[in-house]
């Protein structure tokens, strides 16, 4: 059932396709009712396709099933010497076990607590332990189609992955000048504000005369700002910058500096020794919330982290390999054997994932049917109120949690669709085509066809 003819298709969905000039078998289709009667409809099932951004519907379903909902992610801080008198005569150690939202306000809380645990003064280096995810681990870049390689949702996971290593440059033009400024205010990150303030314009227009460059060395990184912004306009943008190490190092003396505290060493790579003394541990919010963050918002980054937790405990050297092992072997105890099934990074924004609509729907259901199911379902975006689905399709508002799935060449749709009876289906739409961009009404057309065919019907 999984092959079928464009004349299977509903007419209200081949029209959808008609009008984006799209080819029938461009899509992928998976329809399964849970609580009614009516037959599971299917259109090329069995395909392998990329699914885009829902491949983080399999990692975050995976992660409530092998690490539970109320799972977190610790962040260690150790020293190899007990402070006195608050100050620490040797070296500090942080070690991250992956957190995804160590983000600024709770870096700057974890120092709070350091400096609680009896630290005013560290008379030696700063020392970062990252070796939780193996070195290396799905360190791969995306192609992001040309589009500037600082956006955050590019950043490449880690072991001690802090304030998804980025900055917020705020501009705000005034008569005096356009003030720049950057948070967090990191050492290794120079401003060089060159902007004037220009005569009283659209504020909406004015970023075409807005000119950035940036020099990342990885170690340091120099913004350069040019040109004018009009007379009382502002505006912000966020900035992944430096390389990981660079970036928590900088990070932590920024804050710790701010509290008060002082450093005399450096910073330096290495690994909590065996005898060190452990300070504190910072403990994240639990799996259950953290996956809201990914399935609402698409948080590539976040996802990533996830998936390499899902191995990193067991033995071997790549994290990836030993992540995807933990999904296999999972699946495999749930009796579903996925062989089109391929994960680079578990987050979707890879030209590599594939995952064929009926197996999609297979893992749905199972989620539906499993104890965790609502944690699961509320994750995802509500159609038409909140997260990548906020601007669509208004007239289902609520009826529907889905993750949405965007790449160049792709436009993806899965998740859970009611019907005005408060009956729900699984849906799942994988659309894959060099033209994909035109077919987000595609998708849309699937949405409203599952949304509808149940009532229609009852009669």
């Amino acid at each position: 059932m999984g092959q079928a003819h464009a004349a299977e298709l509903p007419a209200e969905i081949l029209s959808a396709l008609k009008a984006a000039k799209l080819p029938a078998d461009s899509l992928s289709l998976a329809i399964v009712p849970l609580q009614s009667s009516l037959p599971a409809f299917y259109y090329q099932g069995d395909k392998p396709a990329s699914p885009a951004s829902t491949m983080k519907l399999v990692t975050s379903y995976a992660g409530l099933s092998l690490l539970g909902p109320a799972y977190q992610w610790s962040t260690e801080i150790y020293s190899n010497v007990k402070p006195v008198n608050g100050i620490l005569n040797g070296d500090l150690y942080i070690k991250g076990y992956g957190d995804p939202k160590l983000n600024l306000e709770r870096f700057w809380l974890m120092l709070r607590d350091l400096k609680t645990a009896g630290v005013r003064e560290i008379r030696g280096d700063l020392v970062l332990d990252r070796s939780y995810f193996s070195q290396g681990a799905d360190t791969t870049t995306y192609d992001d189609d040309g589009e500037e390689p600082y956006r955050p949702f590019l950043v490449t996971p880690d072991s001690l992955l802090s304030n998804l290593k980025s900055v917020r440059l705020s501009l705000r033009s005034e008569a005096t000048g356009v003030v720049a400024s950057l948070e967090p205010n990191l050492a290794a990150v120079q401003l060089d504000n060159r902007l004037s303030s220009g005569p009283v314009a659209n504020c909406a227009t004015f970023k075409n005369k807005l000119q950035l460059n940036i020099d990342n060395q990885g170690s340091s990184a120099k913004i350069s700002l040019s040109g004018s912004i009009p007379l009382g306009c502002n505006t912000e943008r966020y900035l992944a910058l430096l390389d990981h190490p660079s970036y928590t190092a900088s990070l932590f003396r920024s804050l710790w500096a701010e509290q008060g505290g002082v450093i005399t060493g450096g910073n330096r790579a290495g690994v909590v020794p065996s005898d060190a003394q452990l300070l504190l541990t910072n403990r994240s919010p639990d799996l259950a919330s953290v996956i809201r963050d990914i399935n609402k918002f698409s948080n590539n980054t976040m996802a990533r982290q996830l998936y390499l937790s899902l191995g990193a405990g067991e033995e071997g050297k790549d994290s990836s390999a030993k992540s995807f092992a933990a999904v296999s072997r999972w699946l495999s105890s749930r009796g579903k054997r996925f062989d089109e099934l391929k994960i680079e990074n578990g987050s979707g924004l890879s030209r590599q994932e594939q995952i064929s609509a009926r197996h999609m729907a297979d893992l749905l259901i199972d989620a539906w049917q499993g104890p965790y199911a609502a944690e699961f379902v509320s994750s995802m975006p509500l159609v038409a109120l909140d997260g990548t689905m906020k601007k669509r399709l208004a007239s289902m508002a609520g009826e529907a949690h889905i993750k949405t799935g965007t790449l160049r060449d792709v436009r993806a749709a899965a998740g859970f669709v009611r019907d005005s009876n408060g009956q729900t289906s699984v849906v799942v739409a994988f659309l894959n085509h060099p033209q994909a961009a035109a077919g987000l009404p595609v998708i849309d057309a699937v949405l409203r066809f599952a949304h509808l065919r149940v009532h229609e019907n009852k009669h």
